[in-house]
C-alpha cells in the first residue's frame, strides 16, 4: 500500500527558499497524480501544486506562481516542491496527496485524494 512521507520544511525569513519532498514507499508513484497542499492556522487547506503521473501536466495555485515549482523523479519515488521569494502568507503545514485516477486541476481545487502524507511545517517569519 503506497504511503507518502513528506520533509524539508523548517523555518525561513521572507524571501528565502526551502525545498519539500514527498518520497513515496511501499508502491511506485509512476501511475499517481501528485499534489502538494497546506493549511495555516485558522484557514481552510488549499491546494499549491499538482503534477500527473508523467509530469508532463502542472497546476499552481496564483499566490505561488512564479515562485514555487513542482517536479517529480519517478526513479526515486519522490515528488519535489522547490519554494522560492517566500513571504510569511506562504506559512503553514505543507502535506502532499496522491491519486491514481484524477486531474491536475481537480486534485488541486478539490484538494480531494485517498492517500496523505502527515505534513511537514513551513514557518517564514522575519
Amino acid at each position: 500500500q503506497l504511503q507518502l512521507a513528506e520533509s524539508g520544511g523548517g523555518l525561513v525569513h521572507p524571501g528565502g527558499s526551502l525545498r519539500l519532498s514527498c518520497v513515496a514507499s511501499g508502491s511506485s508513484l509512476d501511475y499517481y497524480f501528485v499534489g502538494w497542499f497546506r493549511q495555516a492556522p485558522g484557514k481552510e487547506r488549499e491546494g499549491v501544486s499538482c503534477i500527473s503521473s508523467t509530469g508532463g501536466r502542472t497546476n499552481y495555485v496564483d499566490s505561488v506562481k512564479g515562485r514555487f515549482t513542482i517536479s517529480r523523479d519517478n526513479d526515486k519515488n519522490t515528488v519535489y516542491l522547490q519554494m522560492d521569494s517566500l513571504t510569511v502568507e506562504d506559512t503553514g503545514v505543507y502535506y502532499c496527496a496522491a491519486d491514481p485516477l484524477t486531474t491536475v486541476q481537480y486534485m488541486c481545487d478539490k484538494g480531494e485524494a485517498p492517500i496523505w502524507g502527515q505534513g511537514t511545517q513551513v514557518t517564514v517569519s522575519s
